[in-house]
């Protein structure tokens, strides 16, 4: 085999083994995605059997507002809990893409430096200067390409912390809310 078809086939190999790991971060995200669904499923089946029958068994309004705001609250956390799973899901693939097209973008760059370093032992004399300008333009688009994915990453790991905090700071203002509404629906004494 000549080096030309080496270097193709290899290139082809890597294309093939890049592909394959992007659809199996799909497939695990779609796997995660699919077992939290059932189990939400499951879940809320067997919550709403559990209200029905402790709604069977109230007595009075007191009581009635009470099963109220504890399925309420309950209702609330599990839409939280949902929530949250999904943000973490998504969040997992997006990491896995991101180092996924962080490393094919330095292998390429590698590859277009050595290509250069190749093409420079059987050039003609003179494009020594030619190819000491491109291997600086790669690595300076390197570096930036690096440079962009730490503030992707900065910016990423801020998100993370802002819907978590949005995401808490909502399920506690839903649950004081139903509960001022529960007390300003009770019957005056």
């Amino acid at each position: 085999m000549t080096n030309a078809q080496q270097q193709f086939a290899d290139f082809a190999t890597e294309q093939i083994e890049s592909s394959m790991r992007f659809a199996r971060i799909s497939l695990d995200s779609a796997e995660r995605l699919i077992k939290l669904q059932v189990e939400t499923a499951k879940s809320a089946l067997e919550e709403g059997a559990k209200n029905a029958k402790a709604a069977t068994g109230v007595k009075d309004v007191q009581g009635a507002l009470a099963l109220r705001q504890a399925i309420s609250e309950a209702g609330m956390d599990a839409a939280m809990a949902y929530s949250r799973s999904l943000y973490e899901i998504a969040s997992q693939a997006q990491n896995e893409y991101s180092q996924l097209v962080e490393e094919r973008t330095t292998a390429f760059n590698k590859n277009v430096v050595s290509g250069l370093d190749r093409f420079v032992k059987s050039a003609p004399a003179g494009t020594d200067v030619a190819v000491a300008a491109v291997k600086s333009t790669v690595q300076a688009t390197a570096a930036a390409v690096d440079s962009l994915t730490k503030a992707a990453k900065q910016v990423a790991d801020f998100t993370d912390a802002s819907v978590k905090a949005a995401t808490t700071a909502t399920a506690d203002a839903v649950k004081t809310a139903t509960r001022k509404n529960n007390g300003a629906a009770s019957p005056a004494a």
